[in-house]
């Protein structure tokens, strides 16, 4: 069923569910859900924005000032939490910019929420869900919005009225899914692509496969296209599968993350996944450098060479390449960390549960490798790491159980003791300063996991890592001892009237801006818990 929903429209979706359910459009926001009208988007100036999947373009995920001290983490209070309406799923990366809060949803709707409050400002529908991060590009005097959804559509919107400036599409493969942050240099945005196909091949007679992951530079100013790269050649025929389809290959080496932008040395990393089909290729499991002018790929670091996978090795089915995995993606983005003395080191966190240092000004020379988890189709570092530029914050999961969930929305069995962990490493050399242990499931229950899978966030002194178990945890920078706990997997009153349930934290982890914490609970993905809200912290005077 997902691969004949994911490629219709949303027009072509409304009209399925009116042919099968009631006709009339969906409810929208309740009046009192919006702000007063006397208060407008933008209009609050606040300590340290987070603009897209990092504050700083080196994805470091570092908030130098975002106004919340190492002291001030023990008194953050829940100011308010905002439920997505008709959601099982809150994945979406916020953005906060000037005392408004932009966010994606599941259900593709895009908000503005005041920060202080969660009242809301405006929305837009988009085609497709939206899970990437929202990056804010100054327009004159105002903002443009830009973001992609899970079908392969980008957008530009005018900030402070959630208008539609531009969209378009940025791959013709039909099963394109944008889930990274796009990334923005000087006029142009840079937008990596993924797919659904992966999945898509559980069908036994799919032609599997023909998607190549790419990244497309498009001009801010109207969306046209500057450059266009892909990760691997074009797919030919390479024979039939055992249900009698046409194979091809190869495929895949998607770009799930956010590019990282190095503008000293006039290029972008990006890093990729595995392989869909036979053959392998050299770019798969990969750090690649492309420049920032021309899309040029100037060097590829693999890490795991013949690595091909789809979801149709889970069963042994017709789909599945003979090299079947191990299916050690990179599903985060490189970290750019300066050291002492000017030196760069570039840090990537791999599926594998191994961290690399690799050398910028050497193509991409592996200095050296930390194993920080045991690694797996569900393990090892997922969706990103952080650094202070003291040391690199490095949360595992190593999700470990029943991932059937039997047909239900999330309730998978899995091993409540099992997986997580959050190690620091010395980004100079790769050696461990601490490691925290994670804590198991208390009391157990459906969906619930010690797996740290959710992206960290660092502000001075202070790391942020959340897990499958629901619970938000603040570590200190120094010594990994916790400073502050919340459980998000609950009922929450939310501001917009909507029924809001936390449930796992997993993808996108928590943002800091202006003196407060934002944090999407609810992943079912895998079957962990679901949940709908997005929360909202300060620290209480």
């Amino acid at each position: 069923m997902m691969g004949v929903a994911y490629p219709l429209t949303r027009e072509e979706r409304t009209a399925v569910a009116n042919y099968l359910g009631t006709k009339g459009p969906e409810p929208g926001p309740p009046p009192a859900a919006f702000c007063s009208a006397e208060r407008h988007p933008l209009s609050a100036e606040s300590a340290g924005n987070w603009n897209g999947w990092s504050p700083s373009a080196t994805n470091t995920r570092f908030q130098p000032a975002g106004g919340i001290t190492k002291e001030q983490v023990s008194k953050l209070k829940l100011k308010w939490a905002y439920g997505f309406a008709g959601d099982v799923t809150a994945f979406a990366a916020p953005t906060v910019l000037n005392g408004t809060v932009f966010v994606g949803s599941a259900g593709g709707v895009v908000q503005a929420l005041e920060a202080k409050t969660g009242c809301l400002h405006w929305t837009f529908q988009a085609n497709g869900p939206v899970r990437s991060a929202i990056v804010a590009v100054a327009n004159g005097s105002d903002y443009s919005l830009l973001f992609g959804d899970q079908i392969g559509w980008f957008y530009s919107l005018d900030a402070k009225t959630g208008h539609l400036i531009w969209k378009k599409r940025v791959d013709e493969h039909e099963a394109t899914r944008l889930t990274g942050s796009p990334a923005v240099y000087q006029g142009v945005v840079f937008v990596g692509a993924a797919s659904w196909e992966e999945t898509r091949s559980i069908e036994p007679h799919y032609f599997c496969c023909t998607f190549r992951g790419s990244v497309t530079a498009l001009r801010v100013v109207d969306g046209s296209q500057v450059w266009k790269t892909y990760t691997i050649d074009p797919p030919k025929k390479t024979g039939v599968s055992s249900a009698g389809t046409q194979n091809w290959g190869p495929s895949g080496a998607p770009v799930w993350s956010a590019p990282t932008i190095d503008a000293k040395r006039g290029v972008m990393y990006v890093t990729t996944g595995d392989n869909y089909s036979s053959p392998p290729t050299a770019t798969s499991d990969a750090v690649m450098a492309l420049e920032i002018a021309t899309g040029k790929i100037r060097w590829t670091q693999q890490t795991n060479p013949n690595d091909a996978y789809t979801s149709a090795c889970r069963n042994h089915g017709p789909n599945c390449p003979q090299e079947d995995g191990p299916d050690y993606d990179f599903g985060s983005s490189a970290l750019l960390v300066s050291l002492p003395g000017g030196k760069d080191m570039l840090v990537a966190g791999q599926k594998s549960g191994v961290v690399y240092g690799l050398d910028p000004e050497q193509k991409g020379k592996i200095l050296w490798q930390t194993r920080v988890g045991q690694g797996g189709k569900n393990g090892g570092v997922q969706w990103g790491m952080a650094s202070d530029g003291q040391a690199v914050f490095a949360a595992t999961s190593d999700l470990a159980g029943v991932l059937n969930s039997g047909g239900a929305v999330g309730g998978a069995r899995f091993d409540p003791a099992k997986g997580g962990g959050l190690t620091a490493l010395r980004p100079a050399d790769g050696g461990k300063i601490w490691f925290a242990a994670p804590r198991p499931c208390d009391p157990p229950r459906p969906g619930c996991s010690p797996a740290q899978s959710q992206a960290v966030t660092a502000i001075p002194s202070v790391v942020f890592s959340g897990s499958v178990d629901g619970h938000l945890r603040a570590f200190a920078a120094e010594d990994g001892k916790v400073l502050w706990d919340f459980d998000t997997g609950k009922n929450f009153t939310a501001v917009n009237g909507v029924e809001a349930k936390g449930g796992s934290l997993d993808g996108a982890g928590p943002v800091v801006g202006g003196g407060m914490l934002f944090v999407n609970s609810g992943y079912p993905r895998n079957g962990g818990m679901p949940g709908n809200v997005l929360l909202a912290f300060a620290p209480e005077e």
